[in-house]
């Protein structure tokens, strides 16, 4: 996979997309891979917390003191989130699938406002943020060349029905 989204998918190093498969139940299938509600175990270590839409607040803002209110005006409820220990960051990973042109299409084009969003929510916790798209394939039609130049002109990620675990910061199973 090469950044900026071109490449195929490894289902052993990266979360395939699927539309009905979550972060969670990728991570669970994965050798060495244990989730135990929200807590995810590499080889019975603590390797990350997985959190989304609502589960944002009530399992990893509001236990760690923070009301979303008083860092910013709306809330936010991601696709799927995931903090990861080792590196501080939280990966805020929002899938987009598209049969058909439509509000899709625009959505693309609020990475940034959405990053900077979640960076103020992340910023008492001092914890940075990652904001990657996983996108299915009617986006790589050349009408999306200047929204995909954008995403990652604002600092945003995409990649095409696959995200490395090693982007991540999170342990690659070795192959068999």
């Amino acid at each position: 996979m090469i950044t900026g989204g071109v490449g195929g998918a490894n289902t052993k190093t990266g979360l395939a997309y699927e539309g009905k498969v979550d972060l969670k139940t990728f991570l669970s299938q994965q050798s060495g891979y244990r989730v135990d509600g929200s807590i995810v175990f590499y080889h019975d270590e603590e390797v990350a917390q997985i959190f989304k839409k609502h589960e944002l607040y009530s399992q990893f803002l509001s236990p760690r003191g923070i009301d979303w209110k008083k860092c910013i005006s709306s809330q936010l409820l991601p696709d799927n989130g995931i903090y990861v220990i080792i590196n501080n960051t939280v990966f805020i990973i929002e899938v987009k699938t598209q049969n058909t042109t439509g509000s899709v299409d625009e959505k693309l084009q609020t990475c940034d406002f959405k990053k900077k969003q979640y960076q103020k929510l992340f910023f008492p916790l001092n914890i940075e943020v990652q904001f990657t798209y996983i996108l299915d394939d009617w986006f790589r039609q050349p009408k999306y060349k200047d929204v995909l130049d954008y995403i990652i002109s604002v600092g945003c990620q995409y990649y095409f029905q696959y995200i490395p675990l090693q982007k991540l910061g999170l342990p690659v199973p070795p192959t068999a």
